[in-house]
C-alpha cells in the first residue's frame, strides 16, 4: 500500500510534540484537520497506533513499528527533496550547545535544518557553560544556548526553563563533625555561583573537596559519593539523588537556557537557524514510550 507522506508527516509530529494541538501548530494546521489526518492513516493502516487518553497521548506497539518506517521514509524524502531543490540560503552556522541542552530535541532539529537549507554549513560546538560564554564572547561563536539564572540574565531568546538542585550519590551521608564536602566547577561557572550564592549567609560549613572544569568531571566526584554538587535537574544521573533541603542547604534559584547571538553579527543563515531553535526550544520535550 502506499501512505501519503502527509499523513506520516502528521503523526510523527503528534509523536514528536505530544500532542494533536502542538502538531498542529507545527505544521500550521488545524487540530480537526491533524486529527482526520491521523484517523485516515489509522484506517488505511487497519489498527491503532495511539492509545489517547484526555490526559496523555503514547504509542501503541504497532505504533512504535510504525514510527521507525515513517520517520525513515520522510528522512529519504526530506533527502531527496534537499538535493534537488536550490537554496536561497548558503553560507555557514557555528553553534555552541552546553551537554544538558542536547536531549532529544537537538538531533532533530539539526535533521530539520540541514533538509530545510542544504546550502548552510553547520559546525556545532558542544562545550561548558563558561567555555560557551567566552566563545561567545570572542566572536567564535554565531549562535550560543547559555545557562543564566534571573538575577544575571543573558540578552537573548529564551528557550527553556531549568530547575538547580543540590545532587549527591544515592549512597551519600553527610560526615559528622566537619564541614559539608562540595564538588565545584571551575570560577565563572553558573553551576558554582548558583550554589555558592546560595550558601553565603548561611550557617551552612562547607569545603571543595573535588574542582573539574568537566561536567564529566562533577558527576564521576559525586557519583563516587565524595560531595554534593549543584546540577540541573536534567543533568542528574541514576546513582543520584536530590538533596534540596538537607544538610542545611538552601533553596536554588531556577535559570535559564538562553540563545544568545555572538559578536559577528548575523546572516540570513544564521538567522534561520534561530528561528528553528527557538520554536524547537519552546515547545515541551516529548517522552515516548
Amino acid at each position: 500500500m502506499d501512505f501519503d507522506p502527509t499523513l506520516l508527516r502528521a503523526f510523527v509530529a503528534v509523536t514528536e510534540t505530544g500532542g494533536f494541538s502542538r502538531a498542529a501548530r507545527q505544521l500550521h494546521l488545524t487540530q480537526s484537520a491533524i486529527s482526520h489526518q491521523i484517523r485516515r492513516l489509522e484506517e488505511q493502516v487497519g489498527r491503532p497506533l495511539l492509545y489517547r487518553t484526555t490526559r496523555s497521548l503514547t504509542l501503541t506497539e504497532d505504533g512504535e513499528d510504525f514510527l521507525r518506517h515513517a520517520e525513515r521514509i520522510l528522512q529519504m524524502l526530506d533527502a531527496m527533496s534537499g538535493r534537488f531543490r536550490p537554496s536561497p540560503v548558503h553560507g555557514a552556522v557555528r553553534v555552541g550547545v552546553p551537554e544538558p541542552f542536547l536531549g532529544e530535541r537537538l538531533p532533530v532539529l539539526l535533521r530539520r535544518f540541514a533538509c530545510a537549507f542544504p546550502g548552510v554549513r553547520l559546525d556545532v560546538s558542544v562545550s561548558t557553560y563558561l567555555d560557551l560564554r567566552k566563545m561567545v564572547q570572542a566572536g567564535e561563536l554565531d549562535l550560543g544556548v547559555l545557562m543564566s539564572t534571573a538575577r544575571d540574565a543573558d540578552v537573548g531568546t529564551v528557550l527553556r526553563k531549568a530547575q538547580f538542585v543540590w545532587a549527591a550519590a544515592e549512597t551519600f551521608e553527610a560526615p559528622q563533625g566537619v564541614p559539608l564536602p562540595l564538588a565545584l566547577s571551575l570560577p565563572g561557572c553558573v553551576n558554582r555561583q548558583v550554589g555558592l550564592d546560595a550558601l553565603s549567609g548561611t550557617p551552612v560549613e562547607w569545603h571543595t573537596v573535588f574542582t573539574s572544569p568537566s561536567p564529566h568531571g562533577i558527576r564521576a566526584a559525586v557519583q563516587a559519593g565524595l560531595a554534593v554538587t549543584t546540577l540541573t535537574r536534567e543533568e542528574v544521573e541514576p546513582g543520584m539523588k536530590i538533596v534540596d533541603g538537607q544538610y542545611g542547604l538552601p533553596a536554588l534559584p531556577d535559570g535559564h537556557f538562553t540563545l544568545v547571538c555572538g559578536a559577528g553579527g548575523s546572516t540570513p543563515a544564521v538567522e534561520a537557524f534561530a528561528r528553528m531553535m527557538t520554536d524547537m526550544g519552546q515547545v515541551p520535550a516529548t517522552a515516548r514510550s
